[in-house]
């Protein structure tokens, strides 16, 4: 018999995930205005600083966010909220997004199961897995940035207006060369 966790489910985001993508929300909200301090953002969203300080690593290296030393220093977004798709934020912070080994698109994942020459259960962890990514990629950081009437911190509009969907560039035409 197999346990379950309560309230997980068969595709799971880690802390890492949850917490990199609040991160990376209030950069959003602030997106325009210089760096933000990780204090004020561990404040504002009500995570832990030093888990913050390990996910900005990430997320630099994936040249989401740039940093800024000294008394007025901070991480600040690299580019436009709207051009930055949740598909490379989550995978910035998680990996390679696949709900089973087999279905990564991972090279170094390709040989780790035993039936990846002939198992047919991999076509549909394949189209999960598109599909998830699909769903991150149809979606800009910029969406999510508009605080919800209730946010304790964030009452005001987003400094930045979202363009309508056909308007929006697609993750190939924001890809940085």
């Amino acid at each position: 018999m197999r346990t379950t966790i309560p309230s997980t489910g068969a595709l799971h985001f880690s802390t890492r995930g949850e917490y990199g993508v609040r991160l990376m929300v209030e950069l959003a909200r602030h997106y325009g205005t210089g760096p933000v301090s990780l204090s004020e953002m561990a404040e504002h969203e009500a995570l832990p600083r030093p888990y913050l300080e390990q996910l900005v690593v990430s997320l630099r290296e994936a040249s989401l966010v740039t940093s800024t030393r000294g008394a007025h220093g901070g991480y600040e977004l690299a580019m436009p909220p709207a051009h930055i798709h949740m598909s490379q934020v989550v995978e910035a912070l998680e990996g390679p997004i696949a709900p089973m080994v087999c279905a990564s698109d991972d090279p170094d994942h390709a040989g780790v199961c035993d039936r990846a020459g002939y198992c047919n259960v991999t076509l549909l962890w394949t189209r999960v897995r598109d599909a998830v990514v699909g769903a991150l990629d149809s979606m800009t950081l910029a969406e999510l940035a508009t605080p919800h009437a209730d946010h304790p911190v964030h009452t005001g509009p987003l400094i930045q207006t979202i363009a309508p969907l056909r308007d929006r560039p697609t993750k190939e035409s924001s890809a940085r060369p």
